[in-house]
């Protein structure tokens, strides 16, 4: 049971109009400004199990974790700042059934940050949503039942995602709206490979609205969907530790239009990488498969020329791994030692899925020295077709496929892309990527916006300007 501490400044107001933070325990009272006129930061903690609205006039401080539950909704007011409390690992946790409406907009952007003067990566633990949405994972032998990782499950269950296999399923829940929201500082390592990242997703369904968000800083991977079929349009992952975009336990949903820059210095000991995919640990059969579909994705990786070193951790541009059988489009991926990689190397060999639901198509790989990889590794599970880097380069070159490999990353003719302080990831006039965009592919039919480029910007383009922050 945690403590929760009433102010003194706030004991004489606590007859006046106020409102009420339900709590693991007892109420935390908090003086309203729009009925008395004072300034009071508000200290979240313990359960929120009723409906809140926390108000731009207020900066909020998440103490500890911290549980929307009891179906209840917490809506945040554009331009709202909400930290993470030092020393206290708080989080956010948006848990089954209930919903968030962080609806900013592109001049009042809402702001989960931390709470230092001088912050760092993982100050806080992050913002996770949880839903009921299909995945197919499984806890204490239910299937369609997951745990999220982070430590963050307790005994009442409030960190589990899914439904039951044996019951009905939702993929359109509805866990609320994220848009134009900045994330900076997350990331808490409970145990290697534990962790919570800055943006989680455990079960989020479709009818959820996620849209012009910025994970900046995250101390494990930025963004991280387990299961569901959320989509997701216009991300922004800004140098994160570990991975950019890693999808899991059987995601299906669409993301389009998503950037990510690296820091070339800083990578994570489990290796890092743009794109994760699997469709669990074990790389088994199970279902529903992970099959995201990703379109118009531009991706920096550490090398901005060749002769740059960077990070010996950062490894590959797109990892699809473990019967993963996610898919690619109209895409950039730029600057890694490798670019792609099909990893066979446990489970079910991943390129079995190539024959009929993994795709790469009108994607650009520049400034990578091995552009496209492939490995069985030790796997003693045999492929349906054998194959080699050489078979899986073949296929990546397949004219119709419309994809290309560049020499060096000046080639694509992006603007600044590099740029740490002030990026530019918009393509000149003259660069290849400013057509060959396609959306003709049947998995790109429904849910995506048709455009004629490659990468997730136009020539001039501002929807990734004004409610980010790169520095």
């Amino acid at each position: 049971m945690k403590k929760l501490f009433l102010y003194s400044v706030l004991i004489a107001a606590t007859s006046l109009g106020c409102r009420k933070i339900e709590m693991d325990g007892p109420t935390t009272v908090v003086q309203d400004t729009t009925t008395n006129n004072q300034t009071v930061n508000t200290i979240l903690e313990g359960r929120i199990s009723a409906n809140l609205t926390l108000k731009a006039a207020y900066t909020y401080k998440l103490r500890g974790l911290v549980y929307v539950t009891n179906g209840a909704i917490l809506t945040i007011e554009p331009g709202t700042k909400i930290v993470g409390e030092n020393g206290k690992n708080g989080g956010l946790i948006i848990t089954r059934s209930c919903k968030i409406i962080a609806d900013g907009t592109a001049d009042k952007p809402i702001v989960f940050t931390s709470e230092a003067a001088t912050p760092q990566r993982g100050d806080w633990a992050g913002v996770i949503l949880l839903g009921n949405a299909p995945t197919n994972a499984s806890f204490n032998g239910v299937q369609g039942i997951g745990e999220i990782e982070g430590g963050v499950n307790n005994s009442d269950g409030l960190g589990l995602y899914g439904t039951p296999a044996s019951q009905g399923q939702n993929p359109a829940d509805n866990s609320g709206i994220l848009r134009y929201v900045r994330i900076e500082y997350a990331g808490y390592a409970f145990l290697p490979d534990k962790e919570i990242n800055g943006l989680t997703f455990g079960g989020v369904g479709n009818k959820t609205i996620i849209d012009n968000v910025q994970v900046s800083y995250a101390n494990d991977d930025s963004f991280e969907w387990f299961g569901g079929t959320v989509n997701c349009t216009h991300l922004i992952s800004f140098r994160t530790l570990d991975d950019d975009f890693d999808t899991d336990n059987g995601f299906s949903g669409k993301v389009q239009f998503g950037i990510s820059l690296r820091d070339s210095s800083v990578a994570d000991i489990s290796k890092s990488e743009a794109f994760e995919s699997d469709n669990d640990a074990s790389g088994s059969s199970l279902l529903p498969q992970t099959s995201a579909i990703f379109s118009n994705m531009t991706v920096m990786g550490p090398k901005e020329k060749l002769t740059n070193t960077g990070n010996s951790l950062f490894v590959w541009g797109a990892q699809i791994r473990r019967n993963s059988s996610l898919s690619l489009f109209n895409s950039i991926i730029m600057g890694y030692p490798n670019g792609l990689y099909i990893d066979a190397t446990k489970g079910v060999p991943t390129d079995n899925n190539i024959s009929g639901s993994l795709f790469v198509q009108n994607t650009i790989i520049a400034g990578c020295p091995t552009p496209v990889l492939y490995s069985l590794g030790t796997n003693s599970n045999t492929p349906l077709t054998p194959n080699t880097t050489a078979t899986i380069t073949t296929w990546f070159n397949t004219p119709d496929y419309g994809n290309s490999i560049l020499a060096t990353n000046d080639l694509v003719g992006l603007t600044a892309p590099f740029n740490y302080s002030t990026p530019d990831f918009n393509p000149t006039s003259g660069s290849p990527a400013v057509t060959g965009g396609s959306f003709t592919h049947p998995k790109l039919a429904n849910g995506f916006t048709s455009v004629s480029y490659k990468g997730a910007c136009a020539v001039g383009d501002t929807w990734w300007k004004t409610w980010t922050k790169f520095n």
